[in-house]
């Protein structure tokens, strides 16, 4: 079953940010939505499971200093984040 991709708005408008201002790093995590879509827990980008009051969330790495913060729910894989870290 191949999920849906869906962002907060927090997230699109980091998404829309990255875009116009850092080319690079938007083929990076649009190469990491790919992926997750058929590996959500495995795959690109050093998936880990999150802790705390962000249980139940999973990040993998954009790049040294960014991380895209996602869940998987049944029907979706929903991006929290694509920029900081944990934030």
């Amino acid at each position: 079953m191949k999920l849906n991709v869906t962002f907060t708005t927090n997230a699109w408008n980091q998404m829309t940010e990255v875009i116009r201002t850092d080319k690079r790093m938007a083929k990076q995590v649009i190469k990491l939505i790919d992926d997750t879509v058929r590996n959500p827990f495995s795959g690109l980008g050093k998936p880990e499971p999150l802790k705390m009051e962000l249980q139940g969330f999973w990040s993998k790495r954009v790049d040294k200093k960014n991380r895209m913060v996602y869940r998987v729910t049944s029907e979706a894989i929903e991006i929290i984040a694509i920029k900081g870290h944990y934030e």
